[in-house]
């Protein structure tokens, strides 16, 4: 009789599947536990508040409660503001924000690249840019105000000063921290001065660029709204301004939850274009993700 072989598999493979099974089992229990913890983290302040308001603790005319303040959204969404509908200040706000955020994400990519890799430039602009830096950009509000009236540029413009010192910062210093082995490298295959920014030195800084981004347009947002807040015909700041106005703390409360709402929204579109964009990149050990 002829004798049956069997082949038997590696006796490694599965203990190394179990590993990797273990580790994404650790790894999504993990981010079941945080997103557990964020929650009730999040519902116990907003339960001691409510208390603290329903029992006298805190005044609830000046602080409100939470409940006041998802009545007050919730009247939004269903009857409108005065300013005309919910989504309609919230699209005006963006517009202002995104606007303001692309253009100062631009300029001050284009500026700081540029200033990284010619050195005279930046030795004849540096200091202008430094006393531009130092001026308080909130205080330019006003100014813009008067020179764009209430339309959107002056809160654009707002955006715009917020948002651009940050990435050129980023930028600069990013040109300025590429590898001098690569561009020798670039040079030695060839590459002329265009080439060697193009291929070498923006892809090199583009972690350094993609690390201004999350916090600028957050300074985009505020530009917008405290552009609104002084003067404006629409927009989540105009709301906060009015309902400051009638001393109506729900409102101040409402306004500034759906712009926090707003801003967390953008920050994970943010997260996910840079994480499609570095798939490369090895996860972080630290960042829990």
């Amino acid at each position: 009789m002829p004798l049956e072989t069997t082949i038997q598999p590696p006796a490694v493979a599965a203990p190394a599947a179990t590993r990797t099974e273990a580790r994404e089992r650790a790894a999504r229990n993990r981010r079941f536990t945080v997103q557990g913890a964020r929650v009730l983290v999040l519902a116990a302040f907003l339960g001691l508040w409510e208390f603290c308001a329903r029992n006298g603790v805190i005044d609830p005319f000046n602080f409100s409660q939470p409940s006041k303040i998802w009545s007050q959204i919730w009247l939004w969404i269903t009857h409108g503001t005065a300013q005309g509908s919910l989504g309609e200040q919230i699209a005006y706000t963006l517009y202002e924000a995104m606007t303001g955020w692309v253009v100062g994400v631009v300029g001050g990519v284009l500026l700081g690249i540029a200033l990284g890799r010619i050195r005279f430039l930046a030795d004849v602009l540096g200091p202008y840019i430094k006393v531009l830096n130092a001026i308080p950009r909130i205080v330019l509000a006003p100014i813009f105000l008067i020179w764009f009236g209430l339309g959107p540029a002056s809160k654009i413009a707002s955006a715009v000063v917020l948002v651009f010192f940050p990435v050129f910062f980023n930028a600069f210093q990013g040109a300025r921290e590429v590898d001098r082995n690569l561009v020798a490298n670039a040079r030695i295959l060839g590459a002329n001065n265009r080439r060697v920014t193009l291929q070498v030195v923006i892809p090199a800084a583009t972690t350094w660029i993609f690390t201004s981004l999350h916090v600028s347009f957050g300074f985009a947002l505020i530009g917008a709204i405290v552009g609104e807040y002084i003067g404006a015909t629409k927009g989540l700041g105009l709301m906060v301004a009015a309902a400051q106005g009638t001393f109506n703390a729900a409102g101040v409360y409402a306004a500034m939850t759906i712009l926090a709402v707003v801003a967390l929204f953008t920050e994970g579109l943010l997260t996910f274009a840079e994480k499609r964009l570095f798939r490369w990149k090895p996860a972080d050990a630290g960042d829990g993700r």
